[in-house]
Order: structure tokens, then C-alpha cells, then sequence
């Protein structure tokens, strides 16, 4: 299955997402939120990694340690 992403001016969206609706195989999946619990949890892992630096990782050997497998 193949995901497409589209910038809509605003003033189309309305009648974009219309004519989406007209195609069964089209699934629309609108904008989400991030929870107010979700961002406290991200606020908080911020602090720790300020506090504690030593608990990051560096980029490149998370690079090394993350395996991708065809779908």
C-alpha cells in the first residue's frame, strides 16, 4: 500500500477531501492530537536528559544499532 502526503490551500480542502470521500479505495486519516498527558511525558525525558546528559545516545551508534526490513 502506498501513503501520499498533499498541502490543500485552505480554501480548497473542503472540496478536496469531498471528492476524496468519492473513491472506495482512498482511506482518509485526518490530523491527529498530541495529548496533553503525551507532552508532559516528552516534557519530563527533556528534564531528565538535561539533568543526566549521560543517558543519551549518540545519533550515529543509534544509527548502527537500528535494523530496516522491506515490507
Amino acid at each position: 500500500m502506498k501513503q501520499v502526503t498533499l498541502r490543500i490551500p485552505d480554501e480548497k480542502y473542503s472540496f478536496f477531501m469531498e471528492l476524496l470521500k468519492n473513491f472506495e479505495f482512498v482511506t482518509i486519516e485526518e490530523d491527529f492530537e498530541i495529548t496533553d498527558e503525551q507532552k508532559d511525558i516528552v516534557r519530563k525525558r527533556i528534564k531528565e536528559s538535561d539533568a543526566d546528559p549521560s543517558r543519551l545516545i549518540k545519533w550515529d551508534d543509534a544509527k548502527k544499532k537500528l535494523t530496516f526490513k522491506d515490507v
